[in-house]
């Protein structure tokens, strides 16, 4: 059974296998973790919107507009293809040997309220994300500063972040840094090794650029002196360039992190709301 929303220039369609394939992904995550396999484990899923006229400055522009707080995008590498995004994480910020990284996990949609209620889940989910940078950053720096979990909104969705700060050691490169943070908990799971050997095992398709990472690399467009700032690829699209319709086709990604005390159906929900902030900017282009 397939269910699609029509526009006048577009087709957003899926259809159930869709929701019970990634349901069952979700458990067999969720029971992994009371297997004590991991702790968490970050599970994706990709769908596909055909856009009639496609416009990529238009889609860029949405971007920017829909989510100003965070790092938006439009770039072509012949090994990845062409993307569009606007991602909220930050993985490294550095300027000479003073660093800042940031731990972002927990999501909800935004109702308007003023006041943010998180449950334990989505917490303790944060805090891991926390404890495993941390931990990771401690051998190779000083002088680390943890703010306190707080909540930050990129575009209606809303999520917990900590930024975490210090000096990275004399000889502590970026190449080591980077490295040793990602794929982070957030987007892949904890342990790193054993929640990507099931992730490689169980998604059953290729993230392409998905949970990658890009930004400025030793350089800066507005500062003069050498710095680097990059961002985890997320809340991303994919764009085909030679499709062989009229239509072109788009892929969205949306992951949820999993850990004991997920239930499939809010995760679905959880990714269902993402793909609407990215389709937001589809039918604005």
């Amino acid at each position: 059974e397939r269910n699609s929303n029509k526009s006048d220039n577009h087709e957003i369609s899926f259809d159930d296998t869709a929701k019970k394939s990634f349901e069952e992904l979700v458990a067999k995550g969720i029971q992994a973790v009371k297997n004590n396999e991991f702790q968490k484990v970050v599970l994706s899923r990709k769908e596909i919107v055909a856009v009639k006229d496609f416009q990529f400055e238009a889609a860029f522009e949405s971007l920017v507009s829909a989510y100003p707080s965070t790092f938006s995008y439009c770039f072509y590498h012949p090994r990845v293809g062409m993307w569009l995004g606007a991602t909220p994480e930050q993985l490294l910020k550095a300027n000479i040997t003073n660093f800042e990284t940031i731990s972002l996990a927990g999501t909800q949609k935004d109702l308007g309220s003023k006041e943010i209620v998180w449950e334990n889940k989505e917490k303790e989910e944060q805090q891991i994300v926390t404890d495993y940078i941390v931990n990771k950053l401690q051998p190779v720096a000083t002088e680390l500063l943890v703010s306190k979990p707080y909540s930050i909104k990129a575009g209606s969705i809303w999520h917990i972040k900590t930024t975490i700060s210090g000096v990275l050691n004399t000889d502590c490169s970026l190449q080591k840094v980077v490295g040793l943070l990602h794929p982070t908990p957030a987007v892949c799971g904890l342990p790193k090794e054993k929640a990507k050997a099931f992730i490689l095992a169980n998604e059953k398709y290729d993230r392409g650029f998905y949970t990658g990472f890009l930004g400025e690399l030793n350089c800066s467009f507005v500062r003069e002196i050498e710095s680097t700032d990059l961002f985890v690829n997320l809340r991303c699209m994919q764009v085909l360039l030679n499709s062989a319709d009229s239509n072109t086709k788009v892929y969205l990604y949306m992951g949820c992190g999993i850990t004991k005390d997920s239930v499939p159906s809010k995760e679905w929900n959880e990714s269902v709301n993402k793909s609407i902030t990215m389709k937001k900017v589809l039918i604005k282009n």
